[in-house]
């Protein structure tokens, strides 16, 4: 029978785990809800697969992360190694069943499946297909085979699919889920956690299985793509809130929703330098550790350029940086940073830099979050720069309402866990009015430094400063900025004009003056 020792069992999918605080709570009864084509049949059978696998996950992190908990949590699975497991089958053909399972990696022979789906006997021959009533089904009721099947598998772990078919096979509603209630305590009496899943319809009163059940996992949609969350769950706490999921070659992935005050590390508060002295000055000796800085000014003003000389100094450290792109190619960053001094190549090589080119409208918010908790707490990232926010706002898919939070969530995180994150913001206009940002994200900010086109003379320039540093004081003058192929280069104050801000400053006079 099914292992209460940790009171768990694993979903089978490590993100759904986490959402649920460990897995399902064994000899109780869970619905997945989804409409066609979400992946609860999929989901189904990692369940399964999880009862008959060794059920051994690799848990990583770095101290304090929580690793001894999540390892008990998923050492369940393991304890509950050689669990049966029965797949009760009422719609799809156990053949094609079998077969897609298999071309997912499930490893059908070690599951027992009940087919009771309808056979083309049910439309050639005209019989009746009714449930819990004496009707003959190939010689015997539903109900019998039903007993007769979990009897002699004695499973651990049982998921129906669909449960919902039953109602076409009752006479009303009510029939409907007085069975289902007795159905479901049948088999937790006999010591098995169940699954089954239900299909959203208008016609079904699904809504009302929800009353009967432990738990409900509900797979939705999103503007930004397929969302996971459980609106009920006895006897534990869960993380609220939309999660993301991706059906894969593999089975289903969860991603779940950043949350920052369960991540935290020990870290020094200490100056970043970046390398270049008078940059440090403006700064006031550098980035703190463990802050967000956004670096923001308009295209082709050596945004990038300028985060990344904070990562060649670390390197010089032995520290790990990660950055991802969201608006340039991987190739094209290495041709440019190479082109002005940046030993990007030598410092991959020595892995203290990564490189992650990211397809906005591939990943959702969640799934980003997850790819970089993983250079975080699995490789041990100190610098995370996310180049930019505007590329990294369409993983939002429009969901407007949403960038702040998730951008909110991010910097917390990387702040609890004393990673120094760099935010590139792209500002529309060359020249013009000032913007320190275009999200108004300058409140999640630590320290904002902003580059700016000028035009003086009838020549480009360009300039650096420091708008905000919230952990020291910072110099308040504006530089010439300037990157030839010997690196970024900043000049002395620009005290000779006035107007910087505008973009189209004026020459001042110091003799009429």
């Amino acid at each position: 029978m099914a292992s209460t020792l940790a009171g768990r069992v694993s979903t089978g999918i490590p993100g759904l785990d986490e959402i649920l605080s460990g897995g399902l709570i064994a000899e109780r009864s869970y619905m997945i809800r989804g409409r066609a084509g979400s992946g609860k049949t999929i989901a189904s059978l990692h369940f399964l697969q999880a009862g008959v696998d060794a059920g051994s996950y690799m848990i990583r992190g770095r101290a304090g992360s929580g690793k001894t908990i999540a390892s008990l949590h998923f050492l369940q699975a393991g304890v509950d190694a050689g669990e049966t497991a029965l797949f009760i089958n009422l719609e799809e053909d156990v053949r094609d069943l079998t077969a897609n399972a298999a071309a997912l990696g499930f490893d059908t022979d070690a599951i027992e499946f009940l087919d009771l789906s309808p056979g083309a006997d049910v439309f050639t021959d005209d019989q009746s297909y009714d449930v819990f009533a004496p009707a003959e089904v190939e010689g015997e009721s539903l109900t019998e085979r039903i007993v007769e099947g979990v009897t002699a598998v004695d499973p651990d772990r049982v998921v129906v699919d669909p449960l919902t078919q039953l109602r076409y096979l009752l006479s009303d509603d009510y029939q409907f889920r007085k069975h289902v209630v007795g159905f479901m305590r049948f088999l937790t009496d006999r010591d098995a956690t169940v699954v089954f899943t239900v299909q959203n319809t208008a016609t079904l009163p699904t809504d009302d299985l929800e009353f009967i059940t432990d738990g409900t996992i509900r797979l939705g949609a999103a503007e930004y793509g397929k969302t996971v969350s459980v609106p009920k769950f006895r006897g534990s706490g869960t993380q609220n809130g939309e999660h993301a999921y991706r059906v894969t070659d593999a089975g289903i992935e969860v991603y779940p929703a950043l949350r920052p005050g369960t991540h935290t590390g020990e870290f020094e508060f200490e100056q970043i330098s970046s390398g270049v002295d008078e940059i440090d000055a403006l700064l006031d000796g550098g980035i703190e550790r463990g802050t967000i800085s956004i670096v923001s000014g308009p295209t082709g003003v050596g945004k990038t350029t300028l985060s990344t000389q904070f990562m060649k100094e670390a390197a010089s450290r032995g520290e790990r940086s990660v950055i991802y792109l969201f608006e340039e190619t991987k190739q094209t960053f290495l041709a440019r940073s190479r082109a002005v001094g940046i030993p990007v190549d030598r410092m991959i090589e020595k892995g203290t830099l990564q490189v992650n080119e990211v397809e906005a409208l591939d990943r959702s918010p969640q799934e980003f979050a997850r790819m970089v908790r993983e250079e975080v707490e699995e490789r041990g990232a100190d610098i995370v720069l996310v180049d930019g926010i505007a590329g990294y706002r369409l993983t939002l898919r429009g969901a407007d309402g949403m960038l702040l939070q998730q951008l909110h969530a991010l910097g917390r995180y990387l702040k609890n866990t004393g990673v120094t994150g760099i935010f590139v913001d792209e500002t529309r206009a060359i020249t013009g009015p000032f913007q320190a940002t275009v999200e108004n994200i300058s409140y999640l900010a630590d320290n904002i430094v902003f580059l700016r086109h000028l035009e003086v003379d009838g020549e480009m320039r360009k300039a650096i400063g420091v708008l905000k540093k919230r952990t020291s004081d910072f110099e308040r003058t504006i530089r010439e900025f300037q990157i030839t192929e010997d690196g970024v280069t900043v000049g002395e104050p620009m005290s000779g004009l006035r107007g910087i801000l505008s973009g189209t400053p004026e020459i001042v006079d110091r003799d009429v003056e």
